[in-house]
Order: structure tokens, then C-alpha cells, then sequence
């Protein structure tokens, strides 16, 4: 059983095999957005967190929902953006 029989025997399957489950489970990880790296590029930190966190957009749901006047709101949307 010198090295031939690895290669005509089938046994270079097993190795082909691992390296396909590897990489499936490295799409599975990393492929389809579930964990990702802390520093990744597409991590909310680079682009300011959630954009329905903006302070803007806080302060439009505000308005819509009737909590702040539409004077309170101008104020503070002109303190926001300038």
C-alpha cells in the first residue's frame, strides 16, 4: 500500500470532502451576514449605527406621532442640523 493506492483507491476523496465542508461552514458563518467580524466594513459602526437611530429620524417619528409640536419640531430640527 505504497502512495498509488491513495490516489487510485478513492481515498483522495476524503481530503476533496473536508475541504468542501470546510468552506461551507465558512460561508455559513461569514457568507450570509450572521457573525461577522468586529471590524468588518460591513459593521453599523462605519456607517453611524442604525439609521433609524439618527436623531433626525427620532425626532420625525416624534412629530408624526404627535408628541412635539410642529414649532418644537423646527427648533429642534434647525439645533440638529446646523
Amino acid at each position: 500500500m505504497g502512495p498509488e493506492y491513495f490516489w487510485s483507491g478513492g481515498m483522495w476523496i476524503f481530503p476533496l470532502l473536508m475541504l468542501v465542508v470546510m468552506l461551507v461552514v465558512v460561508y455559513l458563518i461569514f457568507g450570509r451576514g450572521g457573525v461577522r467580524p468586529p471590524c468588518s466594513p460591513w459593521s453599523n459602526h462605519h456607517r453611524g449605527g442604525d439609521p433609524q437611530d439618527h436623531p433626525l429620524e427620532i425626532l420625525k417619528r416624534q412629530y408624526a406621532s404627535g408628541e412635539i409640536s410642529k414649532e418644537e419640531f423646527e427648533e429642534i430640527r434647525k439645533d440638529l442640523t446646523s
